[in-house]
């Protein structure tokens, strides 16, 4: 049996967290479509890697998991308060988007230990039509280092959860896409490292075009 995330208490309000806002916004709200959630490891080690254009995108994919999913987010989003308080107790983690941040990966690999999924958007930002052009080897690395295969996800339509000067998320249809699990890579060779990004991104890519 894989352990749990300590403390116990953050466990289940991210749980509360989840059941009780999140969940009912996604299949509600946003009328969410979710298309391969059989495909996702019931426990074990998992690095999910996904295509990003919303600062919602974080709980909307781990919602998605069965599974808890602590994700890297941008190390400015911890100084927002109550924004801090929220995405810290849905597991997320900081990361310096200007440098190799170490500390990240330890957290990343730290949360596999736990029994948790670790979450890491491909292209390390948002892109404005949710496609990835510009993969980064950071999931393939923490998944060689933790022994962990990848799970790609698509996310569809999130861009347009947010418009410029409105403070009220957009009722706009998403759809979710969850793909098949890919085997950790064997080493931190570079040039696996980067087939295997490539691989994920164009899983991911591929997934997105299929729309709704």
């Amino acid at each position: 049996m894989s352990k749990s995330r300590e403390p116990v208490e953050s466990l289940l309000l991210y749980y509360l967290f989840k059941w009780s806002i999140v969940s009912p916004m996604l299949h509600l709200y946003f009328r969410g479509r979710i298309y391969g959630a059989e495909n996702v490891p019931a426990e074990g080690p998992l690095v999910v890697v996904s295509n990003h254009a919303s600062d919602f995108d974080p709980p909307i994919l781990s919602n998605c998991m069965r599974r808890p999913v602590a994700f890297m987010a941008k190390e400015e989003l911890f100084k927002v308060p109550i924004l801090k308080q929220a995405i810290t107790l849905y597991g997320a983690y900081p990361v310096n988007r200007k440098s190799a941040d170490r500390s990240a990966i330890r957290s990343a690999i730290n949360s596999l230990d736990n029994g948790w999924a670790t979450g890491v958007f491909l292209q390390g930002t948002r892109t404005p039509d949710g496609r990835i052009t510009e993969p980064k080897l950071g999931a393939a690395l923490i998944a060689a280092k933790a022994k962990a295969p990848l799970l790609p996800v698509s996310l569809w339509g999130t861009h347009a959860i947010s418009i410029k000067g409105l403070l009220v998320p957009q009722p706009v249809p998403l759809t979710i896409r969850i793909g098949k699990v890919i085997e950790a890579p064997g080493s931190s060779d570079r040039q696996e490292l980067e087939a295997l990004t490539q691989r994920c991104a164009a899983e991911i890519n591929a997934m997105h075009d299929l729309g709704r």
